[in-house]
C-alpha cells in the first residue's frame, strides 16, 4: 500500500490524489513536521490525532489508523524535497494552506519553536507551493487561538 502510494507521489507527472492516499500523505507531513526536532512527543502525537479527526470527521480509532499509517509511510517516504513537490502537484492549493496552520499547530504545540522544526517548516511550505505571506497568517491563526 505504501510502497503504490509513494510510486504515485514520486512520479514524473502525478495525478489528482484520491482522498484517501491524499489524507495520508498530508498526515505523514504532520509527523515529519513533529519529528524533525529529534523529539517526536506525546503532545504532538496527540495534536496530530486532533487535527487529523477534525479535518477528516474520524472517530478516535479512525484518526489512530491514520496516524499509525501515516508514521509508517513518513519513515518509508523519500527525502522531503522530492515528498513534498509530489504532494504539491497532486494536491490543491486551499488543501496544502490548510497543512500549513496544521504543521504551526504541530510546531507550537509544546510553546517553543525549535530551530529544526521552523527550518522544515519553510522548507516544506516553499516546496509546497505556498507564500511566505500565507504562512505566516496561518501561524498568527494558530497564535491567536
Amino acid at each position: 500500500m505504501f510502497a503504490k502510494l509513494i510510486r504515485r507521489l514520486t512520479e514524473t507527472a502525478p495525478t489528482e490524489l484520491p482522498q484517501d492516499d491524499a489524507r495520508l500523505a498530508l498526515a505523514a507531513l504532520l509527523v515529519r513536521i513533529a519529528r524533525s526536532d529529534g523529539q517526536y512527543e506525546s503532545i504532538e502525537v496527540e495534536k496530530i490525532q486532533k487535527i487529523l479527526a477534525e479535518r477528516y470527521s474520524l472517530n478516535g480509532n479512525q484518526s489512530n489508523e491514520l496516524l499509525r499509517d501515516a508514521e509508517i509511510l513518513e519513515a518509508q517516504a523519500p527525502d522531503t524535497v522530492r515528498f513534498t513537490r509530489s504532494i504539491k502537484n497532486a494536491v490543491p492549493y486551499q488543501d496544502r494552506l490548510a497543512v500549513i496552520e496544521a504543521f504551526w499547530e504541530v510546531v507550537l504545540v509544546d510553546g517553543a519553536r525549535d530551530a529544526a522544526e521552523d527550518s522544515l517548516l519553510r522548507l516544506m511550505t516553499k516546496l509546497l507551493g505556498i507564500t511566505d505571506v500565507d504562512s505566516a497568517r496561518a501561524r498568527q491563526r494558530v497564535m491567536a487561538k
